[in-house]
């Protein structure tokens, strides 16, 4: 039963759940139906069944058959079934009938069984008691800071475990790795662009932080949708499946609420797991994985329990209406969540190199677009060595002091082209802020930055509507009110489902919406005309029609 419903003949279709191993494969799961009320049936079949699994010839389907006597809450009445089939049932009580079999079978005497009742009951008192009495388990006080300061662990962890890490290769034997180190690692000296195949990318900086993972912790494992053979679906992994056994780096079922909901198991359990969304879209699909579990263990376990769990969510470009969307917003909102979005190779290897020695979930936005991006910041370059980035801090791209434009993945580049233009059309002194933190964020360097402008302009590639960067605009608004000279102004991509890749550019923020963003919003640039309406009475009509 459910609230109401029932299995048998009316919310599934299917009369007996062991039925179902029939159509499953060719041994039918082995299945069985067990009397659920018989302890010894039930372990002798759990006994058979765990002797297939250790020889490899599962799955097993055990169908184990109870019956649940009270209601599903308080509030539930039974008025679904009648007062004598629970009557019936009450009857067959199985401890009790277990209990007469084992003074038959010669095992108990009633004294015995009698005693033991008492001492169960006298230590669920104990523990009843416990758990009620205020003083002995006194709760969070009111107006406290428990729940909050128990969401997270802030704890650094290199490995969770001691002993060798599986692996099947030298690291410096790697063909990845290999290859890598003929890369360049930073600005081309020359200042020209450097080939794809000869810049160190955000993919690269990504397998590195990985790589190193895997040899240093022996609880690291990695899955998802093709994340062995294919080398992950966007080739981040590619060199690992030669490096790891299949135990440490294997594909799950096409399931993103398997696949999320596995790992917060083995997270809690004590290990440390990487796994991904192939996109950012399919965040629905493990909804209540994402929402639910993954970020509340920790807070509603009294920070007994950890979760060191990297999820990696790839955000589409390019793909169209379900493969295409940034849904940042909706991991902001959830409280107990960790989450980042760099799209520089130094960031994506220091971040990740951050998520895995933490003991908290993050979630690690990946740009698609900009998984072959060089690195354009570092001016020493990308370091070899083991190197991490604290998650909550802005970084400076480019110094100014006209007006502060903040971003929020990819659109930093377009955000740099636009100061660029500035600069040569206009002699305009644009500083450029890369967020690359969601959650928690540093706000001193942005509030100074805005404080020292006047002028703010916040740019993100996801939907305007409900985005995230509108929490860091209000936020901003309230600590540097008084030192600005026009409201805080916020860019994002239209109110639409994300068109196909030949029209991309009359949905994601560009340059030229930046510039005239700035000239309608925050400050009039001489002589410019706007190729686009990003007014806020515009921004109103097209709110009266939701698009």
């Amino acid at each position: 039963y459910g609230m109401g419903g029932q299995t048998d003949g009316e919310t599934m279709g299917y009369g007996i759940l062991a039925r179902i191993g029939a159509g499953v494969n060719p041994e039918q799961m082995h299945a069985e139906r067990v009397n659920g009320y018989n302890p010894l049936a039930v372990m002798d079949a759990v006994r058979r069944k765990k002797h297939l699994l250790l020889e490899g010839r599962g799955p097993a389907l055990l169908d184990i058959a109870t019956y649940r006597v009270s209601g599903h809450s308080p509030s539930d009445a039974s008025s679904y079934r009648s007062k004598e089939e629970v009557r019936l049932w009450m009857e067959a009580d199985p401890i009790r009938a277990y209990g007469r079999a084992i003074i038959e079978a010669g095992v108990c005497d009633e004294a015995r069984l009698r005693a033991m009742e008492a001492e169960i009951r006298e230590e669920m008192r104990e523990v009843i008691s416990l758990a009620i009495d205020l003083k002995l388990s006194p709760r969070f006080s009111a107006g406290g800071e428990e729940i909050g300061d128990a969401m997270f662990s802030n704890a650094r962890a290199e490995k969770l475990a001691e002993g060798p890490c599986d692996t099947l290769m030298p690291r410096e034997a790697n063909p990845r790795v290999q290859q890598i180190k003929g890369k360049l690692r930073g600005p081309s000296p020359d200042g020209k662009p450097i080939p794809k195949m000869k810049a160190y990318s955000v993919r690269d900086g990504i397998f590195e932080a990985m790589f190193e993972g895997f040899y240093r912790d022996p609880t690291l494992i990695a899955f998802g949708e093709e994340n062995r053979d294919w080398g992950g679906a966007f080739a981040v992994y590619r060199g690992l499946t030669e490096a790891l056994p299949y135990h440490r780096l294997f594909n799950s079922p096409i399931s993103e609420a398997a696949i999320v909901g596995a790992a917060v198991g083995y997270a809690v359990e004590g290990g440390r797991p990487v796994v991904e969304l192939m996109y950012c879209d399919f965040l629905g699909r493990a909804g209540d994985e994402v929402f639910n579990q993954l970020p509340k263990w920790q807070a509603m376990s009294g920070g007994l329990l950890k979760m060191p769990l990297v999820l990696r969510v790839s955000v589409g470009a390019k793909y169209g209406a379900q493969h295409s969307q940034d849904w940042s917003a909706f991991i902001a909102h959830v409280p107990g969540l960790k989450a980042v979005y760099p799209v520089t190779p130094y960031d994506a290897k220091g971040l990740m190199n951050s998520a895995l020695t933490g003991t908290d979930p993050v979630v690690f936005f990946e740009s698609q677009s900009a998984y072959d991006t060089g690195e354009e910041f570092a001016k020493d370059g990308v370091p070899e060595w083991h190197y991490e980035i604290p998650i909550g801090e802005p970084a400076l791209r480019r110094a100014g002091k006209d007006v502060t434009l903040i971003t929020l993945g990819p659109v930093l580049y377009k955000a740099l082209a636009a100061a660029k233009q500035l600069k040569e059309k206009y002699n305009l002194e644009a500083e450029v802020i890369d967020l690359r933190s969601i959650n928690p964020i540093n706000y001193d360097p942005l509030a100074a930055s805005v404080t020292k402008t006047g002028r703010c302009l916040l740019v993100t590639e996801a939907c305007e509507r409900g985005a995230f960067l509108h929490t860091v605009a209000s936020r901003l608004s309230n600590l540097v009110f008084d030192h600005l000279d026009a409201p805080i102004a916020v860019l994002g991509s239209r109110n639409w489902i994300t068109p196909a890749a030949e029209l991309e550019e009359a949905f994601f923020p560009q340059p030229a919406w930046i510039l005239d963003a700035i000239h309608e919003r925050l400050l009039p640039l001489p002589g410019h005309t706007p190729t686009t309406n990003q007014r806020p009475s515009e921004q109103a009509r097209r709110d009266r029609l939701g698009v």
